[in-house]
């Protein structure tokens, strides 16, 4: 018997293995919580988590005892078991306990719901920033201090921001494990939606969009950055200075204005088809997924749909020449 069971359990458990090798563990965050938000949501996963396995020590139980104490035994190959009818108080007890477990499963998830959709609704003085989702990036929008960025989004370490969700095009999903669950931000002016986020530790947290919004999805990735509060004034502060043009990135300047400008705002409260690059030389990736470096930027330039499918930009491997491209990523990169 024993070795019959234990055929049936290890193939279960290889495929259990092989199934956890596909798992992102990068997105695991949500059982690693920085912010109040996540720290809520991991105690409703606990508890939901404690009421299962009770569930399933229960039912295994149950079957174990069934198996073992009422299995044939030698002699009996012939006997018909004693037939026994329906026992009402067991099918009673049986309806009454899942329903008991739903309960207390329910209502804590409810109530934690609407108290976090009530806390994200902005209040005056609290910081909010605008989130609007494109295929396949970010834009972020501080309305407050007159920013547009891409990417990546900043915010002060401890305070509570209020983030208002929207689409430009299809459905995305705004998530950052380690600070709160995800939210849907939708097409249309009509179908806004708010979720709060608060870092207690200063540190790079990775964003995802976990809504199938097209070719690169799996691409749509971005930062959030908290830092101290001196350090995201600072930052502001940066971020609000007109670019410096010197005579070393002058011809990268005017070749940008020629070629890239129709798309790409460096103003720093300007929106744009493509992404703001105000600040660009600072951030950690190129459209969000790939580390920011001279030689991915060139290749980016040449064909940007080759290492990121589905994006809107077109290539430029046949319009500029490469010591053109080399002046447009040099001017990028003194963008500080």
């Amino acid at each position: 018997m024993l070795k019959r069971w234990m055929k049936r359990l290890v193939p279960l458990m290889a495929m259990m293995v092989l199934l956890l090798t596909g798992c992102n563990f990068e997105l695991a965050g949500a059982l690693a919580p920085k912010g109040p938000v996540a720290e809520q949501q991991l105690d409703l996963i606990l508890w939901s988590l404690i009421v299962m396995i009770f569930v399933l020590l229960v039912v295994f139980v149950l079957f174990f005892t069934a198996v073992f104490r009422f299995r044939r035994r030698r002699g009996q190959d012939n006997e018909i078991p004693e037939q026994i009818e329906g026992n009402h108080k067991l099918e009673i007890t049986w309806t009454i306990i899942p329903i008991f477990l739903l309960f207390i499963m329910a209502v804590p998830t409810v109530a934690l719901t609407f108290n976090l959709e009530e806390e994200a609704q902005a209040v005056e003085g609290q910081r909010v920033i605008k989130v609007v989702g494109k295929q396949f990036w970010w834009e972020f929008t501080y309305p407050e201090e007159g920013i547009v960025t891409a990417q990546e989004v900043y915010i002060p370490v401890g305070e509570k921001v209020v983030f208002e969700l929207s689409s430009a095009d299809v459905i995305h999903s705004f998530w950052v494990p380690q600070l709160a669950g995800k939210k849907d931000a939708n097409p249309g002016s009509k179908n806004i939606n708010y979720l709060y986020l608060q870092a207690d530790e200063p540190g790079v947290y990775k964003g995802k969009c976990t809504e199938l919004c097209g070719q690169s999805h799996a691409l749509m990735d971005f930062k959030l950055i908290a830092l101290e509060k001196d350090e995201y004034d600072a930052w502001v502060a940066d971020m609000l200075e007109a670019p410096v043009v010197t005579a070393e990135t002058q011809v990268g300047a005017d070749l940008f204005e020629q070629k890239c400008l129709v798309c790409h705002a460096i103003d720093p409260g300007m929106g744009s088809v493509g992404p703001n690059l105000n600040g660009f030389a600072d951030r950690l990736y190129i459209g969000g997924f790939i580390d920011n470096t001279t030689e991915n930027l060139v290749n980016w330039i040449k064909n940007p749909v080759e290492m990121k499918p589905g994006v809107t930009m077109p290539p430029f491997e046949n319009e500029l020449t490469t010591d053109e491209i080399n002046e447009i990523v040099k001017y990028l990169q003194s963008l500080q």
